[in-house]
């Protein structure tokens, strides 16, 4: 466990430190803009996830702070998202009704239990894990978030309340929804969409970020107010001021709830792994700077821990809101910690103005987020590129939108899986080649040739495992079959060979005893000078030190001191 010596040494405002005077100026109106533009974001993120719109401006408070204060990276945004808000709405169906006292205890449970989670993963050092979801699964399943996310928003509008049916029955009752629909509610949405439409094309346009969504909350709950329009259409109602108290979670503590809950827990804990991670990484080499994912996920830990004791739900770094800091010119974790006061004052002083806010503002705004989840560019520049990861991110697609996200996040892990498994099955292993001037090449295995009359160097591309041994074994045995002259030695470069599982090594073994039959000696080489490497040290306990080669000029010169001798009919001695 990496406990011990990261907590030994763990600072806290690592992710600010060191900060020149001159900078602060700049942070302040970075976090400012942050908080304009995060706060519609998150009260949209609780449509969601079903859980009170109070919940949404709780996870950019404690949980933030905590890790701006406890995290590494200088740039990642801790709060709510909607990939996890999808998956929670998930999770909780006929656990308990959606906007109920209980519902919102369940989700504060899960936010712990994800917390604990995290913890296990940066005490075990597993943020490596991030690494299992290839970019495609990853592109197909926020795609298939992002549906999720759309249908969910219009059937907000059009009064639909049939989840439990299922999302394909969902989207078939949509269009009659629809039909019936509340005018007045559908139009302000539209609204609202356009509105936000037309602030990101200026931002593109003109590379400012004007703060669209606050605009269009401040005017709708200006308009709200001064015409009444809670006679017209649902508006969100009474918001409870003052800061979240802290407190424990009111459910029932037995195992079957916990064992229920664990794999919405489990998938929740994966995305925000794969997600944090990607986002940190990914500003951390932008700007030349140093990382430790380790303190990263125990910050985001902590984080999840605070928003289950502080009324909010699953936290996540988000690269929305990541993005949003960045191009407002927030270079530290201090961008964070002012939108965190800018929090503050909105739940001291400004929660009544917003129990004016229409319900379908917020549908607006959750619908505009589902569409931009949906990563057309990324599905486009997939099938171009790699057309078979192309189709296995349109199953993630597929599987997040018919079984649900919590059963779409397992298979977009066994899919990247199954995708590197499928890489290392089937590795283009190669035999070494001499032309006439002497210098090496790699030759197809169909060539057959022999660096030496009766010495075959053949190499293999990848780790030996499971999966690829019998391939292996195949591919030696046509090579000894076909070669003429008959071989005298067969050498197995594991050059590029890391590692030697327990079916690999049996493999070794057999081909060992057969090619002996045959008068054949077995050899390797490995001209990597790391005497400890682990394929190395794997092949001499197995074989013995003699059988390995450093270099090929070694392994020639022996070849060559051998042939001196007359050809033995039984196996070569050592």
């Amino acid at each position: 466990m990496q406990w011990p010596r990261m907590l030994s040494r763990i600072p806290v405002f690592a992710g600010i430190l060191p900060i020149r005077p001159g900078q602060v100026p700049g942070e302040i109106i970075a976090g400012i803009t942050l908080a304009a533009l995060a706060i519609p974001e998150v009260m949209g993120y609780t449509q969601i996830a079903g859980t009170p719109l109070i919940s949404g401006l709780y996870t950019i408070l404690i949980p933030a702070a905590l890790f701006a204060i406890f995290g590494s990276s200088r740039h990642l945004v801790v709060g709510a998202d909607s990939a996890t808000a999808a998956i929670l709405a998930s999770g909780l169906i006929g656990l308990a009704a959606v906007g109920s006292d209980e519902y919102m205890a369940l989700a504060m449970a899960l936010a712990i239990m994800v917390g604990l989670l995290l913890f296990l993963a940066s005490a075990f050092g597993l943020g490596f894990m991030a690494d299992f979801l290839s970019r495609p699964v990853l592109v197909g399943f926020l795609s298939g978030v992002g549906i999720q996310v759309m249908v969910h928003a219009l059937t907000g509008l059009a009064g639909i309340h049939g989840e439990q049916d299922g999302m394909i029955a969902t989207i078939q009752s949509l269009p009659s929804g629809l039909a019936g629909a509340n005018p007045a509610a559908l139009g302000i949405a539209a609204a609202t969409v356009v509105t936000l439409v037309a602030g990101k094309l200026i931002s593109a346009r003109w590379h400012i970020r004007p703060p669209t969504a606050m605009l269009v909350v401040i005017v709708a709950i200006t308009l709200s107010w001064a015409y009444d329009l809670a006679r017209v259409v649902p508006v969100v109602g009474a918001i409870p001021s003052g800061l979240p108290r802290l407190a424990l979670p009111e459910i029932d503590r037995h195992l079957p709830l916990v064992w229920a809950l664990l794999p919405t827990a489990f998938a929740m804990a994966v995305v925000v792994l794969a997600q944090s991670a990607a986002t940190a990484r990914a500003y951390a080499t932008r700007n030349q700077e140093t990382l430790d994912e380790t303190r990263d996920l125990f910050a985001l830990g902590l984080a999840n821990l605070g928003a289950g004791f502080s009324g909010a739900f699953v936290v996540n770094g988000s690269p929305t809101k990541t993005a949003m800091v960045s191009s407002a010119g927030g270079q530290t974790q201090l961008s964070l910690l002012v939108m965190v006061g800018v929090v503050v004052m909105t739940l001291l002083f400004l929660t009544a103005p917003l129990s004016y806010l229409p319900q379908a503002v917020l549908s607006g705004v959750v619908l505009l987020i589902g569409i931009e989840l949906i990563d057309f560019r990324g599905l486009a520049s997939i099938y171009r590129t790699r057309r078979a990861e192309f189709w296995v991110a349109l199953l993630t697609v597929g599987a997040v939108v018919v079984f649900g996200v919590e059963h779409g996040i397992g298979l977009a892990v066994i899919l990247s899986i199954i995708s590197h498994t499928r890489h290392g099955y089937r590795p283009r292993d190669l035999i070494l080649a001499e032309d006439s001037d002497g210098n090496l090449h790699g030759a197809p295995l169909s060539a057959g040739t022999q660096i030496r009359p009766g010495l075959i160097v053949y190499r293999f591309a990848h780790a030996m495992y499971f999966a690829n041994s019998q391939l292996m074994r195949d591919e030696i045995s046509e090579l000894t079959r076909s070669s003429a002259p008959p071989l005298r030695w067969f050498c197995i470069d594991i050059s590029a060979v890391d590692d030697i599982d327990y079916t690999a090594q049996t493999t070794l073994a057999d081909l060992d005893c057969a090619l002996a039959a045959q008068s054949i000696r077995l050899v390797f080489m490995h001209n990597v000078s790391e005497p400890r490497e682990r394929s190395r040290t794997q092949i001499v306990t197995q074989f013995g030190a003699k059988v390995m080669f450093d270099s090929l000029p070694d392994l020639l010169a022996s070849y060559e001191l051998s042939g001196a001798s007359v050809k033995p009919k039984g196996r070569v001695s050592e």
